[in-house]
């Protein structure tokens, strides 16, 4: 039986988020992760691919070794196995794992469908896979492949077109105005999921000077000190909001926490962003002069377009992805026959060499470099049709029962390949 991909994977789709931020793994556990395939399974090929919605192990092994692969996931995070297990999705047909690589690493399968940070997140994977030597051939061929795919699917069609994440629509929104201000001051106010998504997108474009404010001040250190924000507390925020040119706001409220009469002062132009259910920004707050409110339904609204255009373009990604995984199959067919072909070049080499020996004693220098530049070329055109009917059946699947006949032919069980 021959190495096929396969994967394992835990993802939002079959699993709550208590669940999947327990197994969620960093650089460094996913390195220690891979040294525990490499010597507790003795696999030589592997790809982890670790985020908040997902952590999935591509792998390439002759026998099905996913439930071993939980286990040892679950030793690691000090986790019973018999408490995740059951969350676990298999797929273990090569084209089916293949094909699924693709999806996921292009967006297909994201929350947000055409999520373009999975992208960057499978780039990193591969660059920790490659680190800990776990990036073999079939790794380096698949992934190169993915991220050509990722150029096609951005040049030939709209599926990354447009925000379709509330986060992504806030900031790009924010993006429209900011070069107008002077230095402009942004507070993210509530760091829910919502909240604490807007904060990221903010450091991912890198747009600094945001201030970070929740009821909790242990979350608004947490957030501060990833993204290098500054805090602002909660107890403070009625006199200092005013400081402020944008406040994106997702904090829980019964009823508007921020009101007009906190910008009866107002002398300059605020844009105000409530992402709130209930609405937490009195929604009348626009008629103040210079503030500008946005609010949840606008932001779905763009984000609802931005997602149905995404949606139409699917067909035009899948499409793509059949042709990128025919190519890397017919590659991985390939791979398959190379010893044989190897094996078939030195057999014939090893015949010219042989019957050129015999003569060279009676050649001069000259005589003998022709011999060998005419023998060379013949063996080259003798090997060029053996060698494009095995890849040729290679594709149709037939390759075997030639293998056996070249085989057979030169005895190519005993060739050694030559490095």
């Amino acid at each position: 039986m021959s190495e096929r991909l396969r994967v394992v994977s835990i993802s939002y789709k079959n699993a709550p988020l208590e669940i999947r931020e327990r197994l969620a793994l960093n650089e460094s556990e996913t390195k220690a992760f891979y040294l525990k395939l490499k010597d507790v399974l003795g696999l030589t090929e592997a790809l982890v691919l670790s985020t908040c919605n997902r952590t999935e192990v591509y792998y390439k092994s002759e026998e099905k070794v996913s439930t071993e692969i939980i286990k040892l996931l679950a030793a690691q995070k000090g986790i019973l196995s018999s408490e995740i297990i059951t969350y676990f999705e298999y797929v273990d047909d090569e084209q089916s794992a293949i094909s699924y690589l693709f999806e996921v690493s292009l967006g297909l399968h994201s929350q947000v469908v055409g999520d373009q940070q999975i992208i960057n997140q499978v780039k990193l994977a591969y660059q920790w896979s490659a680190d800990m030597d776990m990036a073999g051939p079939f790794i380096h061929r698949v992934l190169h492949a993915v991220f050509f795919a990722n150029k096609r699917l951005v040049q030939e069609t709209s599926f990354r077109d447009g925000a379709a994440s509330t986060s992504y629509v806030t900031v790009d929104l924010m993006e429209s105005f900011l070069p107008m201000l002077s230095n402009p001051k942004i507070l993210v106010l509530g760091l829910g999921e919502i909240g604490e998504d807007v904060a990221k997108t903010l450091f991912e474009k890198n747009i600094t000077n945001v201030t970070v404010c929740n009821r909790t001040k242990e979350k608004s250190l947490e957030i501060a000190e990833k993204f290098a924000f500054e805090v602002l507390e909660f107890e403070s925020l009625i006199s200092e909001i005013g400081h402020f040119d944008v406040v994106v706001s997702s904090v829980r409220a019964e009823k508007p926490i921020i009101k007009k009469s906190f910008f009866n002062n107002n002398k300059s132009v605020k844009y105000l962003f409530d992402l709130s259910v209930p609405r937490s920004i009195e929604p009348d707050i626009d008629n103040v002069a210079g503030l500008v409110l946005y609010g949840l339904d606008e932001i779905q609204k763009r984000t609802d377009n931005a997602i149905e255009k995404r949606l139409e373009a699917i067909p035009e990604v899948k499409s793509i992805i059949n042709e990128m995984v025919v190519d890397v199959e017919n590659w991985s067919k390939e791979l398959l026959v190379s010893p044989t072909i190897h094996k078939l070049k030195n057999a014939l080499e090893t015949i010219r060499q042989e019957e050129m020996s015999r003569y060279l004693k009676s050649m001069s220098v000259e005589e003998a470099d022709k011999m060998d530049k005419i023998t060379s070329a013949m063996m080259q055109k003798i090997i060029k049709l053996p060698v494009l009917q095995l890849k040729a059946a290679c594709k149709r699947g037939e390759a075997d029962t030639l293998i056996d006949v070249l085989n057979d032919l030169f005895d190519l069980e005993k060739v050694k390949l030559k490095n």
